[in-house]
């Protein structure tokens, strides 16, 4: 599908506008949508540093289903580059189309990561969630049926987190959040979002303070 951005859709503050539509339209493809145009960058940063410019924004937009014209790429390039350096980084670039969340929502995120993170290294690996995730594996259907292992049960837990298409069995605390920055955007209340979180990991209830 081929999204073409014109002049009906934005009026005014057009680079955070075109953030926006761009955000949305990611979102609209479902809660991996943030993560594949995550996953465009890094094959388009074919030299490993981080950033891309201008032109290479224009190609991975289009490879995604993305056209606008000049005027417009440059104010969206102009958004996403902070700091006027030429190049926009992968971790501000993400940052920006993450779709925003509520303090809460981002502290159980982390405290979900936390509580994976078993040697606390950063990274989610699969001796991680062997220790911390594996009776959840065990519940699974495809487990249950012995479709699968618990070993291809978690790998396939820790793939649906990774980067889209070319998982490397780590999970950073980046990857982490955006994916649930996408799963946080199907859900209006920061409650039920809170309370999914903690049943899904095992967390305990959230503290609450008495006013």
């Amino acid at each position: 599908m081929t999204t073409t951005i014109d002049s009906a859709e934005v009026d005014s503050n057009v680079g955070e506008q075109l953030i926006e539509v761009l955000r949305s339209e990611c979102l609209s493809r479902g809660c991996g949508g943030i993560r594949g145009l995550g996953l465009m960058f890094r094959h388009l940063d074919i030299d490993f540093s981080k950033r891309i410019v201008l032109r290479e924004l224009e190609d991975g937009l289009k490879l995604y289903g993305f056209r606008m014209s000049e005027n417009y790429l440059k104010a969206l390039f102009r958004a996403l580059d902070k700091d006027n350096s030429g190049g926009i980084d992968f971790c501000e670039f993400m940052q920006e189309l993450r779709p925003p969340m509520t303090s809460c929502r981002i502290n159980v995120i982390n405290e979900a990561f936390d509580s994976l993170d078993v040697n606390k290294d950063g990274i989610i690996n699969m001796d991680d969630i062997k220790v911390v995730y594996a009776a959840n594996a065990r519940r699974h259907p495809k487990y249950l049926s012995g479709e699968w292992t618990e070993e291809d049960t978690l790998r396939h837990f820790l793939d649906s987190i990774d980067t889209p298409g070319c998982p490397d069995g780590k999970v950073t605390r980046e990857e982490f959040l955006n994916y649930y920055a996408g799963v946080s955007a199907t859900v209006d209340d920061d409650c039920y979002f809170d309370l999914v979180m903690r049943s899904c990991y095992n967390l305990p209830p959230r503290k609450t303070t008495n006013s």
